[in-house]
């Protein structure tokens, strides 16, 4: 087999005659080529230029050597023009929505990595704790956690994200021992008038535990948490990037929601789209443990 990271020295040294003007070509140093040609030759057992007074001229070797290096170059440029003609193809813009807590700790490094593969594709990222339609063309491409779709769109449903009850190990450790029956002495850090989550609330092992407060940003339930503020409802990956968090003991995982990624029917015929989509969805479900949580 050649070394064919050898070949660009080979061929500059053939069309220039020394191996200064090699070096000049190939943006590289004498030394360098001179090794590159000389590793060559060691590896083919021949020796592929002689030495003269006006410079370095091919052997018989080296001359019957020189027809397949050239087409050799001409198929690795085709290849790479190709490559630049799909990246062409792979421009513009796509609107994405996703809510922030899984933008600004899940997303961020997948959508940074993308961005380094694609740089002719930009990303318009809306993020909100609503839902922007599809169906209305609000948004391209969403990420949601949901229990089921109810628009008309194309999803790929990947996998389950579980909402539990956590609050800071220091708070479980002092609080919960001297709570009265159902949490009396407890404190709920409350979302509002959220009949889902007061629900949840309800139905725990502490509904008796007071809920203070009206926040109805998830990102400051996550922090007030952190600080040992009291007990709240978040998506149950926060444990894995917050380890300071723990599921209160007694409270299980609702398990209904799914991570979804949506996008408009007539979006999939469009390049730099099935292009994202794609990648986004085999980026989350390498990430899946992280999603789901412990």
């Amino acid at each position: 087999m050649i070394d064919w990271k050898s070949l660009p020295a080979f061929l500059a040294v053939a069309r220039n005659g020394s191996l200064r003007a090699a070096a000049d070509q190939c943006d590289s140093t004498h030394a360098t080529v001179r090794r590159q040609v000389e590793a060559l030759e060691a590896q083919l057992g021949v020796q592929l230029f002689r030495r003269a007074a006006d410079g370095l001229h091919l052997t018989a070797a080296g001359r019957t050597l020189l027809p397949r290096a050239i087409d050799a170059e001409a198929a690795l440029l085709q290849g790479t023009n190709a490559v630049k003609g799909l990246d062409r193809e792979a421009s513009g813009r796509i609107r994405l929505s996703a809510d922030p807590m899984t933008a600004h700790f899940l997303l961020a490094p997948v959508l940074a990595e993308f961005a380094k593969l694609y740089p002719e594709i930009d990303l318009d990222l809306q993020l909100s704790f609503g839902v922007d339609s599809i169906s209305k063309l609000e948004t391209d491409v969403s990420v949601r956690h949901v229990t089921e779709v109810n628009e008309d769109a194309v999803g790929r449903k990947l996998f389950p994200l579980s909402i539990g009850v956590f609050a800071s190990a220091d708070y479980i450790a002092k609080a919960l021992p001297e709570a009265g029956p159902k949490g009396r002495g407890l404190t709920w850090i409350g979302y509002g008038d959220v009949p889902q989550l007061n629900a949840l609330i309800r139905n725990s092992p502490f509904p008796e535990a007071k809920v203070r407060h009206t926040i109805p940003d998830p990102a400051m339930h996550l922090q007030m948490a952190r600080a040992g503020a009291g007990m709240t409802v978040l998506a149950s990956w926060v444990q894995s990037v917050f380890p300071e968090l723990q599921r209160v003991p007694g409270t299980v995982l609702d398990e209904r929601r799914s991570t979804w990624v949506l996008l408009h029917s007539d979006l999939r015929r469009v390049k730099r789209v099935r292009l994202f989509v794609d990648y986004l969805c085999a980026a989350l479900l390498e990430r899946r443990a992280d999603f789901i949580g412990t």
